[in-house]
């Protein structure tokens, strides 16, 4: 991928529904692919324990629509077992052919660097290209020279409003970063995406989703790309 190319891909979406319950999202995000940062692939808190026939059709649309797919581990803020986040990035290389890793709930204590730089070196030694840290605050600065893009603010729209961004972000390229915001009124959704830029962040997704799962719908600002196709 090209800089120019780069530079258009905003949008990292995760989107935790199943192919099947919402197929018109999932189509969505084909029609979207240029303005995709990536999609994070979640199939059951993970791979699951076998693959799923809808979601390895939906990722063969994605990915010849030219859209990197982010295969989701949970970390447990460093809590689970290696072997258990490495287990997951197989299955989803080897059932879904990810392009990348999606550590969620990762931590963000200096103490547990070494940990998570030893998950980013396996996963890419299985093949995954990109590997997406997502503590969902901002973590050590440590962390940023791990991930390829490190998440640094996940939550609703009325904490992101009062967030605030540390001096040590400054140091690194916009690109490294992505603000992940839900329950943001439609009309936000491009006050999100000029908000994250201020905040040195070149990615971000803006979805109205509440709850214990808000991430089961597209952004508006994909859903809007994908129209002016």
């Amino acid at each position: 991928m090209n800089g120019t190319a780069a530079a258009r891909r905003r949008l990292l979406v995760p989107l935790y529904v199943h192919p099947a319950a919402d197929p018109g999202a999932w189509a969505a995000l084909e029609a979207a692919a240029p303005a995709l940062r990536g999609v994070v692939l979640n199939v059951a808190d993970g791979p699951g324990h076998r693959p799923d026939p809808a979601f390895t059709a939906a990722a063969a649309r994605l990915r010849a629509a030219g859209v990197p797919l982010f295969g989701y581990a949970d970390t447990g803020y460093g809590h689970r077992l290696a072997r258990e986040v490495v287990a997951d990035i197989r299955r989803h290389r080897r059932w879904y052919e990810v392009d990348g890793v999606f550590l969620d709930q990762a931590a963000a204590h200096p103490a547990l660097l070494p940990r998570y730089r030893r998950l980013v070196l396996l996963g890419k030694a299985l093949g995954a290209r990109t590997a997406v840290l997502n503590p969902g605050t901002h973590p050590d600065p440590g962390y940023a020279q791990l991930a390829d893009l490190l998440v640094t603010f996940e939550g609703d729209w009325e904490a992101y409003r009062r967030a605030e961004v540390p001096a040590w972000t400054a140091d690194h390229p916009p690109e490294r970063f992505c603000h992940l915001v839900h329950g943001v009124p439609p009309e936000r959704a491009e006050q999100v995406a000029r908000t994250a830029e201020r905040r040195g962040a070149a990615v971000h997704c803006a979805v109205p989703g509440e709850g214990p799962n808000p991430w089961q719908a597209v952004p508006r600002t994909a859903a809007a790309a994908g129209e002016g196709r």
